[in-house]
């Protein structure tokens, strides 16, 4: 089995990494990290690149998609490249899953019509442009389709896709093994836990706007 992680300028990180580390461990499956040319891709913050081993060409049909997302998002929704790429793939993939605004992605390339899906709390309403049933649910399972919410989510995506492919006792060990057991600090972590008068901060500064 084959997992193809794509990657974009200024994609998220651990939108990226979350889903490698966790579903990436499925027995017997290759993980390549994909763009449309090989070489290192940097995240959002220009910080931290990843290397993409091959280009998209070059893995024409995964068994697994995986589109990340991060500010670098925007840009992509009318790169003919990246969405003739996802639909060609998705027509012979197993699973075609996104993390964040990665959905997005999946719905520019009208993968999501009619479908129930997630992305980060911030662009959920901008799916509904594309004719998708959003859910503020952390991971929403629609078919073949898998969507995740925000970042740290894609964790969350991962362990449910390998459980459903692996079976628990695979996913449960790759949870312990990663000791995944989130104790936060905080619980600020959705729009209906944090503070209001930071959630609308982050509204008002979001690239995403409400019509």
């Amino acid at each position: 089995m084959q997992i193809a992680i794509v990657l974009f300028d200024r994609f998220t990180a651990l939108d990226a990494v979350g889903p490698y580390e966790t579903l990436g461990r499925l027995p017997g499956a290759e993980t390549v990290f994909v763009a449309e040319q090989p070489g290192p891709v940097r995240n959002d913050s220009g910080s931290l690149a990843l290397v993409a081993e091959r280009a998209l060409a070059d893995v024409p049909a995964p068994d697994i998609v995986v589109v990340p997302g991060g500010p670098g998002q925007t840009p992509q929704m009318d790169n003919r490249v990246l969405l003739d790429w996802l639909r060609a793939a998705d027509a012979t993939s197993t699973w075609t899953t996104s993390v964040c605004t990665g959905s997005l992605l999946l719905a520019a390339a009208g993968l999501l019509g009619g479908r129930r899906a997630t992305s980060h709390w911030l662009a959920l309403e901008t799916l509904r442009e594309y004719g998708v049933e959003p859910t503020g649910e952390r991971v929403v399972t629609d078919g073949k389709y898998v969507t995740a919410a925000g970042v740290s989510s894609g964790i969350d995506m991962g362990l449910t896709l390998l459980g459903q492919i692996a079976g628990d006792r695979v996913a449960q060990s790759v949870q312990l093994l990663t000791e995944y057991d989130p104790q936060p600090p905080y619980d600020a972590g959705s729009p209906e836990k944090a503070p209001a008068d930071l959630v609308e901060e982050w509204r008002e500064k979001s690239r995403f706007v409400l019509k």
